[in-house]
């Protein structure tokens, strides 16, 4: 009903009057059952969000299921789950480059290389979508900010030049793992950290940060925790050095969100929607580094058809089925074809396991249930490795 008039009787002692008077606008006090309407996309992404988060959870406990008995020293017949490896970016960024040189994808990790380029194309596609839609981390960050406005009931933000010297941290951190990693790095180097024992258990050092936590990492996961509460988001805007990555990428993205001035009212309510604390008011194409493609902005706009996520002209609006369908499809389609081509599991046997595990001391001799077993399960064992399992064992006869 924006933009209708209606007439106005006055009537008078001595004339009759006639107004014409605008028709209030729906916009300004919308119904309940606009406002449920208008959340499409925070219900859909927030099911894509729970889905991976599962997937994440189950491969947590499958690969648990796997190490344990490696820790006994013993090898049972439960498979790794190659997903694991989403959790080595830097393993990944080394197996990348390598991958560049020799064209060929290395065997020790040999999915975390393919999940990195499968997170790069979701930023090509659609704006930083992997941190809105699948990112563990992200969910929790969103999840805290609800924290956030129960406490201090409205958006809590810092001075624009702070916040702006802040966010250029993550992007230190990046430059200095590109720089180390993609300009430093000698082939030599490449190969050697690639197939050293301490990269083939890099996955299993990851899990015991978790599960052996130590006071240091548990006092600064409490202490991000709660800088999160307070500053919204605060580990995604300012450190995360992935999301740094995805952002110089994500301009290259052609979809983006779209403003239509013409139907645009001027509520602002995408500005106070946005948690990166875009001006989008301000602008008819969201470029920006920081931008999630969340839609919040797109659920909170009152007028149809005026904010939306498209490509260049409003050609081919995206729905949040779109989105998730998008990112969902290039995690899915990619881990099939990688599967079908032998490159999504690792070619490590569980005897080279153990014995990189020996060599990083994740294995306790005192913990192992059948030593006659644990041996013979080390026969393939290298000289060196054969040598070091006997200075433990004596080492804990001393003991």
């Amino acid at each position: 009903m924006a933009g209708a008039w209606y007439l106005l009787l006055v009537t008078t002692k001595n004339e009759t009057l006639i107004i014409e008077m605008p028709w209030p606008q729906l916009h300004i006090n919308p119904s309940h059952r606009f406002e449920k309407m208008k959340k499409k996309y925070m219900v859909v992404r927030r099911m894509c969000q729970v889905l991976f988060l599962v997937t994440t959870l189950l491969i947590g406990i499958r690969f648990y299921q796997f190490t344990v008995p490696l820790e006994q020293g013993m090898i049972q017949d439960i498979q790794r789950p190659p997903g694991v490896e989403a959790f080595l970016p830097i393993s990944a960024l080394v197996s990348l480059k390598y991958f560049v040189l020799t064209h060929g994808i290395n065997k020790i990790h040999p999915s975390g290389v393919l999940i990195f380029l499968f997170v790069v194309l979701t930023a090509v596609l659609v704006k930083k979508s992997f941190c809105a839609w699948v990112c563990p981390i992200g969910f929790m960050s969103e999840l805290l900010t609800h924290l956030h406005f129960r406490i201090f009931k409205k958006a809590v933000t810092l001075p624009p030049l702070l916040d702006f010297v802040l966010r250029g941290l993550k992007y230190c951190l990046l430059a200095f793992f590109l720089f180390t990693i993609l300009y430093k790095m000698s082939p030599k180097a490449l190969e050697q950290f690639i197939f050293s024992s301490y990269n083939i258990v890099a996955d299993i050092k990851m899990l015991k940060f978790f599960t052996e936590i130590s006071m240091t990492a548990l006092v600064s996961i409490l202490v991000l925790v709660v800088l999160s509460i307070i500053i919204r988001y605060f580990w995604c805007r300012y450190l995360c050095p992935y999301g740094a990555l995805l952002g110089a990428l994500s301009f290259l993205s052609p979809f983006k969100v779209r403003r239509d001035p013409i139907t645009c009212t001027n509520c602002k309510r995408c500005d106070r929607a946005c948690p990166c604390s875009i001006l989008i008011s301000k602008k008819n194409t969201i470029v920006s580094d920081e931008c999630f493609a969340c839609g919040k902005c797109v659920d909170a706009c009152p007028e149809t058809n005026t904010l939306f996520i498209s490509l260049p002209k409003k050609k081919f609006k995206l729905s949040p089925w779109a989105v998730a369908g998008m990112v969902i499809l290039v995690f899915l389609g990619g881990s099939f074809l990688a599967r079908r081509a032998g490159l999504w599991h690792n070619q490590v046997s569980n005897t080279v396991y153990l014995g990189a595990m020996l060599e990083n001391n994740l294995i306790d001799i005192k913990g192992v249930k059948d030593m006659d077993t644990f041996v013979n399960n080390l026969d393939n064992l290298d000289n060196r490795g054969q040598r070091l399992l006997m200075m433990k064992m004596m080492q804990e006869r001393k003991k």
